[in-house]
């Protein structure tokens, strides 16, 4: 399977390229390469904090808190507490 690719013109400041490549040539990647890892890493984190924001609004709090407020279990430990 080959993978499609597309290519557009990107115009950046002369200073933010040059930090780029000093960076790119850093990490031993092509330009490009390292432009296409750091918007697959954006789009990650962006769709990761998406799909955290649906599960948190399909949350029944109830549930939740009758959950806890349960009979019976055994107490935290003490390494379990929030400092």
């Amino acid at each position: 399977m080959t993978t499609r690719v597309s290519t557009f013109p990107l115009r950046l400041p002369v200073s933010l390229k040059a930090a780029l490549e000093k960076i790119s040539e850093r990490d031993g990647t092509s330009l490009n390469q390292f432009l296409v890892i750091a918007a697959a890493e954006k789009i990650a984190a962006m769709e990761t904090e998406r799909f955290f924001e649906e599960r948190k609004n399909r949350a029944d709090r109830k549930a939740f808190r009758r959950i806890l407020n349960r009979r019976g279990g055994v107490p935290p430990r003490p390494e379990d507490g929030i400092e």
